[in-house]
């Protein structure tokens, strides 16, 4: 099958041969459920690609991420393309574009009319949970999500932003505010290791998919317990080669405190691929591996993220499932992009009907080695309002563009904007808009940037004016939400499209 073809409406077929209806779907779960997999996603906050031992950077210490990458299929170019927390997440959870499920900022509530990965999982009798950060809420950074709010998700242990990694706030079934011990991943991963342990000794259990969101290593950057952070403390390290020499010691600063949360997150990960060994269910659990987008730290002379560097866009993408890929490692060059996720997760499990609606494509077979590889796509990468960390104040601005695995070309409302041959330029220093010699390229990757707009109905308008169309109520000067202000009912996420 050639995946320029795939209808975003695509449906999988189930392994009868007939899709699960609603009616019938709990009891056919049921029948099949010891031959479908878990799925265990872990995902951290603000982790770009190139800060692992496994994809080159011998400084940072990550030997358990390093061992599951030896042992899974490996996206080398996954990219977040709205590189920002929540419009991220609500992508990843609908398997739509942010325009198309209208969280495109921080802080709205994603309405309930979405049917998000969960509910398509609940109906094909898995045990859904999470735990951690949710931040598509919207009702307040520390407030209750109650169960109608949760998209679907059956175990709850999640608070809507938490980063205050020492003293981190969560809820459970109740409005009563709950504390994990000590630093939080820590807590959160112990709490992931009992979901595992206890649904091992459920008789008869039908299949989980838990999804575990860290906080780390996204800012305060140097909260980490005392015992990583010793680890890089005298450290000299080597700093991106795109980092300006007027901010290299405050990125040295912070590059030691980004490490130090990356190597506890690293043992969190190991602590739980052992416990999925001692409870006799890693063989026949999907373990995913990535992160919601990357951090700047200081790259161009930018902070955070929401821009279209590399460092910003690119994050880490595993995929271990050892009963059907065999531990053998694999690297899959074409991009993965975010609504990808969800229909690729769906078609994985089998039996699992994708929503009509939704956007990404089903990369599964591509994994699985059914499909060849689509050499020619290329990821859609947006910012359709730049707001907060990377406000106007600061150069922001609106851009579309497109991430292949070997290009990067983007546009903002003047025109092109940036060219990159990352493959020749890996730290994006040399913009090629405009030279002669790369004018046919550039004409072909704005023709496959236009074809991805006219595809998702973007006509890419000014941030304010596809605010006004959502009818959001947002901060002038940050650009967003005021998440401090009460909840406004009118920033429940509605589509800007026409």
């Amino acid at each position: 099958m050639n995946l320029k073809t795939v209808s975003r409406r695509r449906f999988i077929q189930s392994t009868a041969g007939a899709t699960l209806s609603t009616a019938v779907g709990a009891s056919h779960a049921a029948e099949a459920s010891s031959n479908r997999p878990n799925i265990l996603y872990l995902f951290s906050d603000q982790w770009r690609a190139s800060d692992h031992g496994y994809t080159g950077n011998r400084e940072v210490i990550t030997p358990h991420i390093d061992a599951l990458a030896s042992q899974s299929v490996n996206f080398t170019h996954a990219v977040s393309g709205i590189p920002v927390c929540c419009p991220h997440r609500a992508s990843l959870l609908t398997g739509k574009r942010p325009l198309t499920h209208g969280l495109y900022l921080n802080d709205l509530s994603l309405s309930s009319d979405h049917r998000s990965i969960a509910h398509c999982l609940n109906e094909s009798g898995y045990q859904t949970g999470y735990i951690g950060k949710w931040h598509i809420d919207g009702q307040g950074r520390q407030e209750y999500t109650p169960p109608e709010r949760r998209q679907g998700f059956q175990f709850w242990r999640a608070l809507e932003c938490p980063h205050n990694y020492n003293k981190s706030a969560f809820y459970a079934n109740s409005p009563d505010k709950q504390y994990w011990k000590g630093y939080d991943a820590l807590a959160q991963t112990q709490e992931a290791k009992s979901f595992l342990q206890n649904h091992s000794k459920k008789q008869g259990n039908d299949p989980f998919a838990l999804f575990l969101s860290w906080g780390p290593p996204h800012a305060p950057y140097h909260t980490a317990p005392d015992k990583y952070k010793k680890l890089y403390a005298q450290k000299n390290l080597t700093l991106r080669g795109n980092v300006p020499d007027d901010k290299r010691e405050i990125a040295l600063k912070d590059y030691r405190g980004y490490y130090a949360h990356m190597t506890a997150l690293d043992d969190c990960l190991g602590s739980l691929m052992k416990t999925l060994e001692e409870t006799g269910q890693a063989e026949n659990t999907i373990v995913v591996y990535t992160s919601d987008h990357g951090d700047m730290l200081y790259s161009h002379g930018f902070r955070k993220k929401q821009q279209p560097w590399d460092e910003s866009l690119r994050v880490p993408f595993l995929v271990r499932w050892p009963s059907r890929l065999k531990n053998k490692t694999r690297q899959i060059s074409m991009p993965i992009d975010t609504p990808d996720i969800m229909p690729t997760l769906l078609g994985l499990v089998g039996d699992t009907k994708i929503p009509d609606e939704v956007e990404g494509r089903d990369l599964s077979g591509v994994i699985l080695g059914k499909e060849k590889e689509d050499d020619e796509y290329a990821a859609l990468i947006t910012c359709p309002q730049p707001f907060g960390q990377w406000s106007r104040k600061v150069g922001g601005k609106e851009y579309r563009g497109v991430r292949s695995t070997r290009y990067t070309y983007c546009r903002d409302l003047k025109g092109p904007w940036l060219f990159y041959d990352n493959e020749a330029d890996p730290f994006q220093k040399n913009n090629l808009v405009g030279k002669g010699v790369h004018a046919q390229l550039q004409k072909g990757l704005e023709e496959q940037l236009q074809h991805l707009l006219k595809e998702s109905h973007d006509e890419f308008l000014p941030g304010p004016e596809l605010i006004r169309r959502s009818g959001y109520v947002i901060n002038e000067k940050s650009g967003t939400v005021n998440y401090n202000l009460p909840f406004d009912k009118r920033n429940y996420t509605r589509s800007p499209l026409v």
